[in-house]
């Protein structure tokens, strides 16, 4: 008498190493863009916060020296809107060994300034979106005190000066 004993075919064996070796890539795609995703993220909410410091005429200490001397119509609160934000691959950094992204924010004033004024100003929120995303990926001692570079585990984040539409 023959025993029944099962046995898995060669078939479905190789079945199963597809499978998983797809869903592994698959997982590696989707937290790629899951950082990306984290980073835009914290973009907007680090503009949002620039925006309402410069709009509402709050800064540190040492700036608001510096704004009273040289760029006083800064200290008085004034209206900003976001009109876009986007970023865009650059390349690979050899220097840091990751992808590099840079973003980039489209900003409108209520009041017409000049252009050290907005250069003042767009300085503003691209810090504050540095910052954030630093925050975001727990990277703040791995950067300087502009948050310029920012790091996360695969990309290295910088800014485009504000374009004024």
């Amino acid at each position: 008498m023959k025993e029944n004993k099962a046995q898995i075919s060669a078939e479905y064996l190789f079945f199963t190493g597809v499978m998983i070796l797809i869903i592994m890539m698959g997982i590696a795609f989707v937290y790629s863009q899951q950082e990306l995703n984290i980073a835009m993220s914290a973009a907007r909410s680090g503009v949002n916060d620039g925006m309402v410091s410069s709009s509402s005429g709050i800064y540190p200490k040492q700036t608001y020296n510096d704004y009273s001397k040289s760029k006083s119509d800064l200290l008085i609160p004034y209206s900003v809107e976001i009109v876009n934000i986007s970023y865009s691959e650059i390349g690979f950094d050899n220097a840091f060994g990751k992808k590099k992204i840079q973003f980039k924010v489209y900003a409108t004033a209520s009041k017409d300034f000049s252009k050290k004024q907005k250069d003042s100003i767009g300085d503003r929120i691209n810090y504050n979106l540095r910052k954030s995303i630093a925050i975001s990926f727990n990277s703040t001692s791995s950067t300087n005190k502009l948050y310029n570079p920012v790091f996360s585990p695969h990309y290295v984040f910088t800014t485009a000066n504000v374009k004024w539409v």
